[in-house]
Formats: structure tokens, sequence, C-alpha cells
């Protein structure tokens, strides 16, 4: 390792090959898709941040949707940004690697750019596409602390005032079956919500091998989901999709947190944790129970799923199978669909018709940071092993630091 000092996240950023944590789920289903892309007048040019598996996979929902061109692309890692762009078309001198990458690809002539790499630089990357008068398309989660997640929610109205998209791509709440549910809802389907309970467990164990002279190995396939500071830990990275989708139907983020975590896995060398369980309160007294882990234990619950109960009926969601109000006089039953590459989809859509009809109102922006702090507030009184509040959390702002050293620049 050489003697140069570490450096911020806030000061200096880029691109890496990541292979997004629901790519496993949804190639197979995206590459039996085979209709030709629509045609449009106009093209977007965008600029792909992060050319691993998802980088990719998203790439190629971009390119079939027919509005879009991939104009750019970075990546930490100059292999990939070579593949990659071979693979998606990009000219060899719209290829850009290193940690410096990204602000290349902002420079390039693109007019929107996808933020696919990996959360802990999602922060920087956005507010810099913003300040360079671009619209922002962005995976989940926005970020893995509270100083990012609360400079997301500030690049989102900056976006906003600027007459900007900003959309986060959370799939599950824009589902018909999902919409249904959450308009009963708000229609007192439930009666009073007395509890909730969701399950987030990750479907393997992410991989974790022994840790190198710097972050630069953890940058490859899975492996940074090992490492909290690069990826939230799973509640964030992982469980954060139907901890939106709570938040998609309740209308509210919780206020306080009280929890339990452990790691258990024989020599771990991230410092994600393996189990955790949370008990949130909301401002109304209601609890809502979350359990997750990172394991390979053939578990027998749904992933990625809820069940909302109120004082008349119950309101069940999920990534996948049947969603269902059961009980009282709003009684409904649906199926959610291949969720994450038809939620892909719909949002790309929608990404293009905001921008081209001038719809700047990015209200993805702000449950994003909803939920991404709520994920946190979970992580940290597990980690804490006690009583936390939203509001201890918000004032903490703790940062969550990796060293960039002997990084390529």
């Amino acid at each position: 390792m050489n003697n140069e000092p570490s450096v911020s996240r806030r000061k200096f950023l880029g691109g890496a090959l990541a292979a997004g944590a629901s790519v496993a789920l949804a190639a197979d289903a995206a590459e039996k898709q085979t209709e030709p892309p629509k045609q449009y007048d106009r093209k977007i040019k965008l600029g792909l941040i992060g050319g691993g598996g998802r980088g990719t996979w998203i790439a190629k929902l971009f390119q079939k949707h027919g509005g879009y061109t991939i104009h750019a692309l970075a990546d930490y890692f100059e292999s990939v940004a070579e593949k990659t762009g071979e693979l998606l078309g990009v000219d060899k001198t719209r290829r850009f690697c290193g940690l410096s990458g990204y602000k290349k690809l902002l420079e390039s002539g693109v007019e929107a750019v996808a933020i696919e790499d990996v959360p802990y630089f999602y922060p920087e990357q956005a507010k810099a596409a913003v300040d360079a008068g671009l619209h922002v398309y962005m995976a989940k989660p926005v970020a893995v602390d509270v100083p990012g997640t609360l400079l997301v929610g500030e690049s989102g109205k900056r976006a906003m005032q600027k007459k900007l998209c900003f959309l986060v791509d959370y799939q599950l709440p824009s589902d018909p079956a999902m919409v249904e549910i959450a308009k009963r809802v708000r229609e007192g389907a439930l009666g009073p919500i007395a509890h909730i309970a969701s399950f987030g467990f990750g479907w393997h164990a992410w991989p974790d091998p022994p840790l190198e002279k710097n972050i630069e190995s953890r940058l490859r396939g899975q492996i940074w989901l090992s490492d909290t500071a690069l990826s939230g830990d799973t509640i964030v990275s992982y469980d954060i999709h139907i901890i939106d989708g709570v938040i998609a139907v309740t209308g509210k983020r919780p206020v306080a947190a009280s929890g339990r975590a452990r790691t258990c896995r024989p020599n771990p060398h991230g410092d994600r944790t393996d189990a955790l369980g949370v008990v949130y309160e909301q401002d109304d007294g209601v609890l809502w129970t979350h359990v997750t882990q990172a394991l390979d234990n053939n578990f027998d619950v749904t992933t990625l799923s809820a069940s909302i109960f109120g004082m008349k009926a119950t309101a069940r969601i999920q990534y996948s199978g049947k969603v269902f109000i059961r009980g009282g006089d709003k009684h409904y039953v649906g199926q959610i669909g291949s969720v994450f590459t038809e939620g892909v989809q719909r949002n790309i859509a929608n990404f293009y018709s905001n921008i081209t009809e001038s719809r700047f109102e990015n209200p993805t922006v702000q449950r994003a940071v909803d939920g991404t702090l709520t994920a946190i507030l979970g992580r940290e009184a597990g980690a804490r092993r006690r009583d936390l509040t939203m509001e201890e959390l918000v004032k903490e702002n703790k940062e969550l630091k990796v060293s960039l050293d002997g990084m390529k620049l």
C-alpha cells in the first residue's frame, strides 16, 4: 500500500463494478423479452455509471425501451468499462475508468445518468450530476449513512428547482396490484393499523473473501455487500425493497427502533450483520417488527414480504406471488408480476416521459430518503443493542468512511 492519505468520499468518488442484489432474480426474465424497441423521435443521451452485472442489465432495458442511447460509460475497472462498452455499443472515446471516471462521463455530452455501481458512492455522484444539470436515475439504496441520505434528499429538491428529473428505481410500489392495495389501505380497508411484520432475508450469504491491501477487490461481484460502509449492511442494501413497500402503503416512517444484531458466520472478513431483529415504532404507537439475515440455511420464510395487520383486516405484500387484503369490506386479491424486470421497465418509461413532458415533481426521492433512514435506524439500533429514536439518529449524523488509499484515480 502506498503512503498517500486516506481520501474521503466527500472529496473523490468514482464508479465501480457491482452486480446488484436483484440481478439473479431478474436476468432470465429480461433475456426472454425479444420485442423490438418502440421508436421515439427523441433519443435521450444516457450515461451509465457502473458497468457490472446490474448496470449492464439496466442498460439493456434502457436500450430496449427505445427512447435512449447509451452515450457514455464509467466503471472503476478499465476491463469492465471496455467489455461493457463494447457490449452496449459505446464509443471507445466515451468509456471511462478509475475513481474519476464518472466525472469525465458527466462532461461527455450526456443528458441523464443511471447510477448503478456501489451505494457508498451514490450521494456524491448524484449531487455532481445535478450540479452538472443532468437528470438522475438512481438504484437503491440511495446511501449507506445519514449524511449521504440527507444529501440525496437535498439533491432531489435542487433537481426539482433546476427542472431536472430525479427518479429512484424501486419496483414494488408501481406494480398494479401493489398500487391497488395501497389505495385500499389509504381508504381504510384495514381499519386502524395495529402492527406490521416484515422479512428481508437475502437469498444467500454474500461473498466475503479475505481482505486485501485496499478496497479494490471488494468492489468486484457482490463482495461489497459484506462491507457495511460500502453497502449499508443487508437491511439497507437488500431489505430496503420491502421497507420501501411498507412505507409506500403506510405513508410514514418510524420514529424509533429497538433491536439486536448478530454476526455468527465462521471467519468473517467484512463487517456485515448475519442476523438482525428490530422493532420499529410509528408516531401513532403502531409496532413494526422486521427480521433479516444473510446466511445459507434454506430459510423457510418468504423473503421481501410484509403483513400489515389492521383492526379488521390484514394486507399482505411481497415481491412475488399473491398479494391481498383479507377481511373487511375492501377484500382484494392480486398477483405481483415479474416485479424486478417489469418494475424497472415502468420506471425507465416514467423517467423518459417525465423528462420529455417536463414533469419535475420527483416523488420517489422523499420516500427513498424515508426508507433509507428507516433501514439505517434499524441497523444502528441492532448494532448498539438499544432503543434509538429517528431524531437521535439524524441529529448524530454519523458518516461511514472508506479509505480509498492505493486506488486508481
